[in-house]
């Protein structure tokens, strides 16, 4: 059973989402304030955090950047009225991994969830050793890359990767030695179809390139001046 915990103040959507997770098998774990949720995540294992930004005490961004010193990886899902550009790009920016908007239907809700999950690698599956196989694994240079068990290794340095980063490598592996501009990468990890003037995808590239090369090795992801990024070979 998934952990998932909601931090949310208003009580009707509480209610509304908390009644709808658990019957699908979710456990669901609440908390009425930002302070009370950073608590909450510090001491506890959950598979997911669900986080609304107007809190009463923290907003909900302070609470996501504190949570994210302490924990990389673990998904973060925004679910909040302030549906602007600009709130979305703070999200992303301060550590989230995904934006829904109030109202919502239950449905995409769970559909987001799913997709964090999975992305994250927190999602029930078949036994590991029945999926260890080339579908699952993609190989680039000295990388390799399982899809199934989120397993990114680098000239045998293992390399722990939070779900956004993971996204967006996987992105590239699917478009190997080719030019990609920084919208389509928007639009690819972020789900954001149009431009929203922010630096975000640079900041999350300098990200992976960071833990790609942790280890001496030669560049693969490429700054092509005013296009994009490429993933190519030493």
């Amino acid at each position: 059973m998934k952990k998932i915990v909601l931090i949310e103040d208003e009580s009707s959507v509480v209610s509304f989402i908390k009644k709808g997770l658990q019957e699908l098998d979710y456990e669901i774990s609440v908390a009425l304030d930002g302070s009370t949720g950073i608590k909450l995540v510090e001491n506890n294992d959950f598979d997911m955090i669900i986080l609304d930004i107007m809190l009463p005490d923290i907003n909900g961004l302070e609470v996501c950047k504190e949570i994210r010193k302490k924990n990389k990886t673990v998904p973060i899902l925004f679910l909040t009225a302030l549906d602007s550009s600009e709130n979305i790009v703070l999200g992303l920016e301060s550590g989230g991994d995904d934006y829904l908007v109030k109202p919502f239907k239950f449905i995409e809700l769970v559909a987001r969830i799913k997709s964090l999950l999975r992305r994250s690698g927190h999602s029930n599956g078949t036994d590991l050793n029945e999926v260890e196989n080339d579908e699952n694994t993609y190989q680039f240079a000295d990388l390799t890359v399982n899809d199934y068990t989120k397993k990114v290794v680098r000239n045998g340095n293992e390399i722990s990767l939070t779900s956004t980063e993971y996204k967006l490598l996987l992105y590239f592996l699917n478009n190997p030695e080719k030019v990609i501009s920084r919208s389509e990468i928007l639009e690819a990890v972020w789900g954001v179809n149009y431009e929203l003037g922010t630096n975000v995808v640079d900041v999350y590239v300098n990200y992976l390139r960071k833990k790609l090369d942790s280890q001496d090795d030669s560049k693969i992801i490429h700054t092509v001046i005013g296009m994009g990024y490429v993933l190519k070979k030493p």
